[in-house]
């Protein structure tokens, strides 16, 4: 492989805000754009799927260097960033034998923020948070006006039930949050086969329901298990999504350069080297993901109870601990928060009001229907510093080791990596 890492320091700078559409500048963004893949991949299959935002799939297509092909497998990892591949590819053989070709040398982007709920749904739409409303790990819900958690769509700031393992309801419906219909829905509308293998306990999950709904859901316990699943499906023509979770949740309790993580990237380039063996010759596979990951670094860390400077003015902290949303008082002015951020963060973070996040085309075209939900003050860090508020956050997830959703190379960029069985 000849791609050359850049340092750490560059890797943890922020980046220009990404573009969205089917023109790509500054070789970042556009067609080279997570949300571009799905509406690249219809193309590839004969069956084109224009979005809000992608127009043009058969330019989705060419940019990516898609080959036509009548049956494809798209593998979402979560969590593997491009540079975080990149940095680990000795323990990855099949990987690298990718990354050997310079077509697969060039990262992607994903969205802002670069979590897995507004990435996902920007996946499964072709569109961008801004439409979708799904745009931070916890965000409002105007009618209720309180936190809702985007994973399970639940009161964020309600408090845990007693008995875990008891699932707790959506407290509104998916659907009516995420209202843009899925490229696999429109694909299946088209008598296009559509296959999702993933976990059993996804099917019909609700981030599942808003962000991937539409297709033929094949559940099952193991890695093989799934990955086989998946080739047995691709023998038909159409599409076929697999999802592998582990790289992030490993990630998030032991750190993404920790031995644990190294060993889990080892077992996923191993469940992708087989589905490689598996799938029928012809296959197209394209290989993404939805973020990369961060190491944090406890001593740039600053926690919002502690700093009343931070809270002041701020009804509810939403987002993630590397992208927040802040939600104003109702006598509060947006700008007299950003200000107050600015003085105190300083370089650690970029701190943009809600008008100031629209203009530059953070989340991407933007509905009426989604502003309510996203905050009045966006603070995005950089180096490895997080934000967190231990009022409401528990003691571990206000120590992840490592994190993501802000706007660094490392978070950002994610591979596109394109193989034919």
């Amino acid at each position: 492989m000849t791609v050359e890492t850049p340092d750490m320091d560059e890797l943890l700078r922020l980046i220009p805000t990404v573009t969205y559409g089917d023109r790509t500048v500054d070789a970042r963004g556009g067609a080279l754009h997570l949300s571009a893949v799905l509406p690249a991949l219809s193309s590839a299959i004969g069956h084109p799927i224009a979005t809000p935002v992608h127009a043009d799939p058969k330019a989705c297509q060419q940019t990516l260097d898609l080959p036509d092909a009548p049956s494809a497998i798209v593998v979402l990892v979560d969590g593997l960033g491009y540079w975080n591949l990149a940095m680990r590819l000795g323990h990855a053989p099949y990987l690298r034998s990718l990354m050997n070709d310079t077509a697969n040398q060039r990262p992607i982007a994903t969205c802002a923020p670069s979590t897995t709920v507004a990435a996902m749904a920007a996946f499964g739409t072709g569109t961008c948070p801004g439409l979708t409303g799904m745009a931070g790990y916890t965000q409002l819900e105007p009618e209720h006006h309180t936190l809702i958690q985007l994973i399970q769509f639940k009161d964020a700031l309600a408090p845990k039930p007693a008995n875990p393992h008891i699932p707790v309801p959506p407290m509104i419906d998916p659907l009516a949050l995420q209202q843009e219909p899925t490229v696999f829905e429109r694909l299946r509308a088209q008598g296009v086969r559509v296959t999702s293998s993933g976990l059993p306990k996804f099917a019909g999950s609700p981030l599942t329901e808003a962000a991937l709904r539409g297709t033929d859901y094949q559940g099952n316990v193991t890695p093989r298990d799934r990955v086989l699943a998946a080739a047995r499906a691709a023998r038909e023509q159409g599409l076929t999504y697999l999802y592998i979770r582990d790289a992030d949740k490993i990630g998030h309790n032991y750190g993404w350069d920790s031995e644990n993580w190294v060993a889990t990237f080892e077992h996923i380039d191993a469940q992708l080297a087989l589905l490689r063996r598996s799938a029928p010759k012809g296959t197209l596979i394209v290989i993404v993901a939805d973020h990369g990951m961060v190491q944090a670094d406890m001593s740039q860390r600053i926690d919002i109870a502690e700093n009343p400077q931070l809270a002041q003015g701020v009804e509810f902290v939403g987002g993630e601990p590397r992208s927040l949303m802040l939600y104003a008082k109702a006598d509060e002015n947006p700008e007299d928060i950003a200000a107050r951020w600015r003085d105190r963060v300083g370089e650690t973070a970029l701190v943009r009001t809600k008008a100031q996040a629209f203009a530059d085309g953070l989340f991407g075209p933007v509905s009426e229907r989604v502003k309510p939900m996203i905050g009045d003050v966006i603070v995005q860090a950089a180096g490895a510093a997080t934000f967190v508020d231990s009022r409401t956050q528990n003691d571990k997830a206000t120590h992840l080791p490592s994190v993501h959703g802000s706007q660094t190379q490392l978070e950002m960029e994610i591979p596109c990596l394109i193989d034919v069985a």
